[in-house]
Parts: C-alpha cells; structure tokens; sequence
C-alpha cells in the first residue's frame, strides 16, 4: 500500500523535479499546506499572509523507496539552514518544513533531522520545522509538473 509524503522547501517546481526522478515514487503534486486560508490561490500565498508553504506531496511505495531515502532527497535539495526563504525567494510560504503523515514519520523526521544537526554540515542552525500534516490543497494545474512541461530539468536548485 503506497503511503503520502509531503515536504517543503523553496519553490515547489525544482523540489517537484527531484522527488519525481526517486525509483518508487508513484506520483506527486504540488500544492499549499500549513496555513490558515482555505482553498488558497497562488497569488494568494505569494502575498505570505495565508500562513501556507509551498509543498509537494509525494505517494510513494515504501517497498521501493523508504521515508528514510525521501528525507535524504529533502535535505538535499535545499538549505535547511534559511529561515522563510530559499535561494531567490523571500516569505513563509518558501519555508523549510516536512509536514509527517503518521507518528512514525514524525519519529524518523526527527531522527534525521537530529543526524543532520550532529553531522556538522551545516554552520548555522537547521531551522526546519516539523509538523502534523493539515489539509493539503493542490497547486492551480499550471504549475504541476511545471519544468518538466517545459522540459527544464531544475531551477535554481
């Protein structure tokens, strides 16, 4: 049985582009999670006064790809050590956030967070925040899949 994911960090379409190449992801949107607006457009969240973060929300199969190997991919793909912005972009909605499905997904989340604190990667803090995922509501059509329909494979990431 697949199992969901849902992380954010930055911009949703390079973070969309490197969940997508993982063996065993079965499928991803992106979207707008953690805020307090219903439904909420684009243009709504990049005025950063919903209180959402731009997110993709993985479907994964656990037998092919571990929630332990898609937080590897998370930590990669962005800086956890920026506190609301990623590169280029400014505000809470490009916060550093996984939002966790289950109490064991909050469990490893924390661990490998903690193992990345320890690890000495980073000389600033790592500022990512861990949250019980809340309504995840999906991204306008436009921008699923957004650089792969314009055969781009990465943004700034």
């Amino acid at each position: 049985m697949n199992e969901k994911a849902t992380f954010g960090a930055g911009c949703f379409w390079g973070v969309e582009a490197a969940f997508r190449r993982v063996p065993g992801v079965v499928s991803t949107q992106v979207g707008y999670a953690g805020g307090q607006t219903k439904s909420p457009s684009y243009q709504e969240v990049c005025t950063d006064t919903t209180g959402h973060a731009e997110v993709v929300q993985v479907e994964f199969d656990p037998a092919q790809a571990s929630y332990e190997q898609l937080l590897e991919v998370f930590w990669q793909v962005h800086d956890p050590t920026q506190l609301n912005h990623q590169g280029p972009d400014f505000g809470k909605q490009y916060r550093t956030v996984i939002f966790f499905h289950s109490p064991e997904q909050e469990k490893v989340a924390r661990e490998s967070k903690a193992r990345l604190e320890a690890s000495g990667k980073f000389r600033r803090p790592v500022v990512t925040q861990i949250e019980p995922a809340r309504e995840f509501w999906r991204a306008e059509e436009y921008h699923q899949q957004y650089l792969e329909k314009r055969g781009m494979g990465a943004c700034h990431l």
